[in-house]
């Protein structure tokens, strides 16, 4: 949190933000002469209210106070006016500029590697791409312009109030360091107190996001009651956050309120004692327009603090938002070959990588691929088999060694013509609250249904789909949760086989499924692969035997290599897993 903590305004950082409103700058000119016009009016209106007492009612010209009145029902009917547009086009300005900045920022984060997300809490990234924007798009709705017209409308004022009578500004006057001073104070625990809030958001909508995506894991393991204790600590402390701001609110307001009224309390008993008694030369009038203007004087101040409470949270909120989109986490994509045509030979080379510094994953591995042949890795968990398709796919950087495909190191392709060449199939599918068809396309628009039905046919899955309410028009709902893991790994591999992909990898595409859908994903399989480069990373050793060759990897090393056959022969680690497989399968077939 202290990293949030800076300048109680930070013009600098509020200069970035106000970049983004160069496109729509004859906008910004229209909100600012809306904002400066409506203190003018303000202004002008209480010089009137003056002017009726002394030269109107006081003479009892009626023609003159119908024409005042007249003229102060024009100035209002403009401030109306103003304040509609200040009103609309602040709040359009505030929000075409966050719709910038969302976007620019989601950009940003579907560049970033896999290794921001494991680092990253989501629901903290929602609140950035979602609640801070938000925070933000108010500095020009309902902040950084009325600021400055506030403090415009006090300027004006102080200078009228000079003019008009300088003995009974200086009451004012002497009054308004005092609520100067307690403004600052204010302003400053505001600044601390909303650092705090947003922090306290943050925690509250990750914490949320994460229980309510493992509701089952939480109501299986019965840990509500454990659940519900953090959720009610986490929820006490996002509470006092913002109690703590209405504490400080209640505290200046009323501060403000008093020294307010003590200040119009001393105008009309010193101006009313010394007018009655002759010594002061002025009139009712301007009494009367004092008392108006000491409103406008003091109003600002406690509207300026209110502003600023605005501003504040803004400024913190895009302090967070700028963190991200200053992070340099990009995957690099500095190639410019095209991968394309393809024939998929892949080769690695003395490949070191870890996820976390100093503790590696994958210890100098070796292996080539030859283009359509199908190749299996298996092992044990933690052995390094998904790190190798991490990197393949370039979500994250080598550390040391390299990879090729048709004899080219991965990093100087183009990053979009690697990833459009390889399909993956995963073990946990993720699918959007969408149709099937929409899920299967990704929505590319060069994907139609029936190009989709017509590889669901060549697959033989047309038939299980169709099966569905809908068929291909089914809403599989928030990640798929309408469909069972058969079904969502059989809408995977479908996916991965519509793009034609020049390398398929399957990573654990049968691990979770029933034995129907795992024989229509084996016969899939058999389909896709042929005449294409296939690497198989399998638990069920029985899907792989049909493998061109077998790598077998422990602890992040290669320990044996070969086909099926081979490997039984070497007796070696391959053999034992593959006799414990099928002992325990037949335990279980008993």
């Amino acid at each position: 949190m202290s990293s949030d903590k800076g300048k109680a305004f930070d013009f600098k950082l509020l200069g970035r933000l106000f970049k983004y409103t160069s496109p729509y700058k004859f906008i910004f000119v229209l909100v600012a002469i809306a904002a400066i016009l409506l203190s003018a009016l303000a202004v002008y209106r209480a010089v009137l209210i003056g002017n009726i007492v002394d030269e109107a009612i006081k003479v009892a010209d009626m023609d003159l106070l119908i024409y005042y009145v007249l003229l102060t029902l024009a100035v209002l009917m403009g401030e109306v006016i103003f304040q509609l547009n200040f009103n609309y086009f602040a709040n359009w300005l505030g929000q075409s500029v966050i719709r910038d900045i969302r976007i620019r920022l989601f950009k940003h984060m579907n560049s970033f590697k896999m290794s921001y997300f494991d680092n990253s809490s989501l629901g903290v990234l929602v609140t950035r791409a979602v609640a801070d924007m938000e925070r933000i798009g108010e500095i020009f709705s309902n902040g950084f312009f009325m600021i400055v017209a506030d403090l415009l409308k006090m300027i004006v004022v102080a200078v009228i109030m000079v003019v008009l009578n300088w003995k009974l500004s200086l009451i004012v006057f002497a009054v308004l360091p005092l609520l100067l001073y307690a403004t600052r104070l204010f302003q400053r625990a505001m600044k601390t107190a909303f650092i705090e809030v947003r922090a306290q958001v943050a925690n509250l909508n990750s914490f949320v996001q994460e229980r309510i995506a493992g509701m089952k894991l939480v109501q299986l393991f019965n840990r509500e009651k454990e659940e519900l204790k953090t959720f009610n600590e986490i929820n006490t402390l996002h509470r006092d956050a913002w109690i703590k701001t209405v504490w400080y609110n209640s505290l200046f307001f009323p501060v403000a309120e008093i020294v307010s009224s003590v200040t119009i309390g001393l105008i009309v008993w010193y101006g009313g004692m010394k007018n009655l008694s002759g010594e002061l030369e002025t009139d009712f009038g301007t009494i009367f327009t004092f008392i108006l203007l000491s409103e406008m004087l003091f109003r600002p101040l406690r509207q300026i603090a209110d502003k600023f409470n605005t501003m504040q949270m803004g400024m913190v909120a895009a302090g967070r938002v700028f963190k991200i989109l200053d992070s340099h986490n990009e995957v690099e994509s500095n190639g410019s070959v095209k991968l394309h045509p393809v024939k998929g030979a892949i080769e690695f080379k003395n490949l070191y990588f870890g996820y976390i510094p100093e503790e590696e994953v994958l210890k100098g591995i070796s292996f080539d691929i030859k283009a359509g042949e199908t190749v299996a890795i298996v092992g044990a968990t933690g052995a390094g088999k998904s790190t190798v398709i991490n990197l393949l796919n370039r979500f994250y950087k080598v550390e040391d060694g390299s990879i090729f495909i048709d004899g080219v190191d991965i990093n100087e392709f183009e990053l979009n013509s690697l990833r459009s060449n390889i399909a993956v199939v995963l073990q946990d599918v993720f699918l959007f609250a969408d149709t099937i068809q929409n899920n299967i396309s990704l929505k590319d628009d060069s994907i139609t249904l029936e190009q989709i039905e017509a590889a669901a046919k060549e697959i033989g899955v047309h038939e299980f789909f169709m099966k569905l309410p809908g068929g291909y028009g089914f809403n599989v709902k928030e990640r798929g949760g309408m469909l069972s893991s058969g079904q969502r790994q059989l809408l995977a591999f479908l996916r991965a086989y519509v793009t034609k992909p020049s390398i398929l990898i399957l990573d654990e595409a049968t691990s979770s499924i029933d034995s129907y859908s795992e024989q229509l994903i084996q016969e899939a399989t058999l389909k896709i692969t042929k005449g294409r480069t296939s690497i198989v990373i399998a638990h069920r050793l029985a899907t792989i035997q049909n493998a061109d060759v077998i790598i077998v990897m422990e602890k992040g090393k290669i320990v044996e290599s070969g086909t099926h056959g081979e490997l039984l022969d070497q007796a070696g680690y391959y053999k034992k897993l593959y006799e414990a497989q099928f002992l325990e399968e037949d335990l279980v077939d008993e």
